[in-house]
């Protein structure tokens, strides 16, 4: 195995790489190089934000900086759910990475990720989105899009005050929750949950209207819930993914050359984003107790049974609103378990 400037290289890809710099230096119409931009509403050193950054640094070195990437975190051009999805299938910005759980509103294939307590160890979760990633990318063409990556985050816990550990704890608490289902979840549990991105539940932190949030304890999203909510009960919910996408017209446009390096850029970041999520939650949890956040491994049996039961009720409709095919992938996936 080679590594060229940081891509992975297999038996043939010496060949490969070879045909792709030839093919660059043929095209010197594209010498002036592209600007894209490429969004995401999580922090910087969140796994989303990390995967940006490392695609962008890729797609730099192997477009032989004709395809120059700047990453954009924290939702800075205020683009965020289903309104960076709609972004990209107008080709501003071109690409970007995007939390899946939202995407369901325009297909429900996308809530699979984040369904309750299906795929809650990253083997599961790597095994599930196998199963689903031919699904995704059709549902990516349906908006004139291309699936580059996928981020999975670490499992999704309850933020709060306080250790949510038994039901009372959850009776009546306002909670963030990051899609529908997770929505639904919240609310048959004895919870008021709320259906926000991310950007848009912080300035509800702030004003103390929200009392939880419903996330991981990933990088600098962490940091600035702990501020507000410093007790993290880890319920395991879901590993959720997030998803770069890019728009099909612009990747068709380019000569045969930038859309390899596109591709190639997209496979090893997808490879790394993998890869470091196996040490990146015990990494997480160090911080955050050096930052007083009080950890709760795991709620009571009695919570567990009211989630579980709740959990059972989401998937039911969820199979029955993406239908037959995305049914089937979760029934693939359960099969092989």
């Amino acid at each position: 195995m080679q590594t060229i400037r940081g891509v992975a290289m297999g038996r043939h890809g010496g060949f490969q790489l070879l045909a792709l710099m030839l093919l660059l230096l043929a095209e010197p119409a594209w010498a002036q190089g592209l600007r894209w931009d490429m969004p995401t509403e999580y922090p910087r050193d969140s796994m989303p934000g990390a995967g940006i950054e490392r695609f962008a640094s890729q797609l730099n070195t192997l477009s032989h900086g004709q395809i120059l990437v700047t990453p954009s975190y924290d939702a800075a051009l205020g683009l965020k759910g289903i309104g960076l999805l709609r972004a990209i299938e107008a080709g501003q910005p071109p690409l970007g990475d995007s939390f899946a759980g939202p995407l369901g509103q325009m297909a429900p294939i996308f809530l699979l990720s984040s369904l309750p307590f299906v795929a809650t160890s990253f083997e599961d979760a790597l095994r599930l989105y196998q199963a689903a990633k031919p699904t995704y990318a059709a549902a990516f063409a349906q908006h004139h899009q291309r699936l580059l990556y996928a981020t999975p985050w670490p499992p999704t816990g309850l933020w709060a005050k306080h250790p949510v550990l038994r039901p009372a704890d959850l009776a009546g608490l306002t909670i963030r929750a990051y899609d529908e289902t997770s929505r639904q979840v919240m609310d048959a549990s004895g919870a008021k949950a709320v259906y926000l991105s991310f950007a848009d539940a912080m300035p509800r932190l702030k004003d103390g209207s929200l009392q939880g949030v419903l996330s991981s304890g990933d990088g600098g999203a962490g940091r600035r819930l702990w501020d507000f909510l410093p007790s993290f009960t880890a319920i395991n919910y879901a590993v959720p993914l997030s998803l770069a996408s890019m728009n099909e017209a612009t990747f068709d446009a380019l000569p045969q050359a930038l859309q390899q390096a596109v591709e190639v850029a997209a496979r090893a970041t997808e490879a790394a984003q993998w890869q470091e999520i196996r040490s990146r939650l015990d990494a997480n949890y160090a911080m955050m107790r050096a930052n007083r956040v009080e950890i709760s491994p795991a709620p009571d049996p009695t919570l567990k049974q009211l989630l579980d039961h709740a959990a059972e009720g989401a998937i039911t409709a969820w199979e029955a609103e993406v239908g037959p095919a995305g049914a089937a992938v979760l029934a693939t996936y359960r099969a092989q378990h």
